[in-house]
């Protein structure tokens, strides 16, 4: 899939506590031209932002210390903003009823990660 100029300008929630993670996904989500929110590296400053940021778009880690990340989501669905979970665990992880829930894969490809974010924003 052609991902260039998708994401250009997008506002990007990025929730993620491992700060090693948070570096990379800030560095290609810039190199798409994206504006980044955070990062979040907890649920309750991350959902502060879910609720009153200006958003296009959001990458949360499922789990952030120990805590869910599922508020956080719940609160984006609210307001029609497209999410990617990424997780090591898979799609198991999420709640029975929200399986419907985008999952990107811990470990990621970086291309296929800004792959499927592009999928997100143009079926969005």
């Amino acid at each position: 899939m052609n991902t260039r100029g998708a994401l250009e300008g997008c506002r990007v929630l990025v929730v993620e506590d491992d700060l090693a993670i948070a570096m990379l996904l800030e560095s290609a989500l810039e190199d798409e031209h994206c504006v980044i929110v955070g990062p979040y590296g907890g649920v309750r400053d991350a959902l502060a932002a879910a609720r009153n940021e200006t958003l296009d778009l959001a990458v949360l880690d499922i789990n952030l210390a120990g805590e869910m990340v599922f508020p956080v989501a719940e609160a984006l669905a609210e307001r029609g903003v497209p999410f990617l979970i990424l997780s090591g665990y898979g799609d198991t992880a999420l709640p029975p009823n929200r399986r419907h829930w985008p999952v990107c894969g811990k470990p990621f490809k970086l291309d296929q990660l800004v792959s499927t974010l592009a999928g997100l924003i143009r079926s969005g």
